[in-house]
């Protein structure tokens, strides 16, 4: 890997892990369609610690409120009575699937997975599911914040499953989740990022020691200066989509992966693309 390629594998990471467009699909295509070849789920995976160092500093502040809220709910043995207890209680909940699956899927998630085709029916698939999370929210109306429960937690960790198949993102597979749940599109944003922290720092570690040979050929210095562009660029697409979310919805999210997905099937079908 060259450092030009590592600047932009970075920046399609960091640009893309956050707002709901699919992250591992476009660390899949971009690099396809520059010639570079498929940099595999081993390196994306490993860059993805510059994304999460960009979450746990944007985040600090919450990150030790919560720490700090289930020690108290620990020592009082009242965990859901404080809140921060119970929010810290509802981002374990929702890491649990994806950790189980995680395992269970891991040859999957590493050979058929990262088909181009794969990736294509997935950019479309979660686009149609969010348009229809997005008009069943605004038809019956969303809840507040403070509504939020263990069962919204628990089904945001199932929609964050999906996101083991390239193409789906993280963020829109559990923002579409959190949305046929009515929750709040920042909130379920917010609580989106916060409860991607444990999920991915464990699979970057895991890629990092079990893929330690094969990214020992990539080189240490591009690497480095991967995770580093990905934590300039994730810390930005947090700030943004953050606020954007305060007073839109991610319908033109929503179109970028129908866009993105037409264009694709078509490449593939004229077979500019393998």
């Amino acid at each position: 890997m060259s450092i030009i390629e590592a600047i932009v594998l970075g920046l399609v990471q960091g640009l893309t892990e956050f707002i709901p467009i699919s992250s591992t699909g476009h660390l899949k295509i971009v690099p396809e369609l520059l010639g570079w070849g498929d940099p595999g789920a081993a390196a994306s995976a490993v860059i993805q610690f510059g994304t999460i160092l960009a979450v746990v500093i944007y985040f600090f502040r919450d990150i030790i409120r919560l720490i700090a809220g289930f020690v108290r709910g620990l020592v009082t043995r009242r965990p859901f009575a404080d809140p921060d207890s119970r929010e810290a209680w509802f981002v374990g909940f929702a890491t649990i699937p994806v950790v189980v699956l995680g395992v269970v899927l891991k040859d999957f998630i590493h050979g058929v997975f990262r088909s181009t085709w794969v990736i294509t029916f997935q950019l479309v698939s979660i686009a149609v599911l969010l348009q229809l999370a997005e008009a069943y929210a605004r038809r019956k109306g969303f809840r507040t914040k403070e509504d939020f429960n263990a069962k919204d937690a628990w089904l945001m960790g199932a929609g964050q499953c999906i996101a083991l198949i390239p193409g789906s993102s993280r963020s829109g597979s559990t923002i579409m989740t959190a949305l046929f749940r009515r929750v709040p599109h920042d909130y379920a944003a917010r609580f989106s990022f916060l409860m991607s922290i444990p999920a991915v720092t464990a699979a970057g570690v895991y890629e990092l020691f079990s893929e330690k040979e094969h990214l020992a050929t990539v080189g240490t210095t591009p690497i480095l200066v991967a995770i580093a562009v990905a934590f300039i660029s994730g810390w930005a697409s947090i700030y943004f989509l953050l606020r954007y979310l305060r007073t839109h919805t991610t319908h033109v999210f929503i179109y970028y992966r129908y866009a993105l997905g037409i264009i694709m099937a078509i490449l593939l079908l004229t077979g500019y693309l393998k």
